[in-house]
């Protein structure tokens, strides 16, 4: 698990004073990275983005705070959800502002993939958001075919 928190400038945001989509998915695609990488101890690379969704808009000044935790792991992949809330600065009230899933393949040195590390389930929450994340995996798989 990690958490990262941003201000958001005005160089991060459009003319009408909104973060950048591509700005929070930056964020969102290094903190995700960050959690493959702590997990499977490699480097890791961005394999998709899944189902992200923009719930609420993040403004100039506001905070944005991102908690990221692996849900799944399979043989070389891990799928990592990213929670992003945004904090206004007016009255520190925190919101869900984006939800969104990536997988994320663990490399060698010469760029192959390589086995990760099985993800421990400890809880009810843990076991239920695993058997989720294999259904959006198999829903990805069967698009592809």
């Amino acid at each position: 698990m990690a958490e990262s928190v941003y201000s958001v400038l005005p160089a991060d945001t459009n003319i009408y004073g909104n973060l950048f989509g591509g700005k929070l998915v930056e964020w969102i695609d290094s903190i995700g990275a960050l959690v493959g990488h702590r997990h499977s101890r490699k480097n890791v690379v961005t394999a998709n983005i899944d189902n992200l969704s923009f719930l609420e808009p993040i403004r100039l000044g506001d905070s944005v705070i991102l908690n990221a935790w692996i849900n799944y792991v399979g043989t070389t992949s891990m799928e990592v959800q990213v929670d992003t809330h945004r904090e206004k600065k007016d009255d520190c009230l925190r919101v869900l502002a984006c939800t969104a899933f990536l997988t994320y393949v663990a490399i060698d040195e010469d760029g192959r993939p390589t086995p990760v590390p099985e993800l421990i389930l400890k809880t009810e929450e843990q076991k239920k958001r695993f058997r989720e994340a294999q259904q959006r995996k198999e829903t990805r798989l069967q698009k592809k075919v």
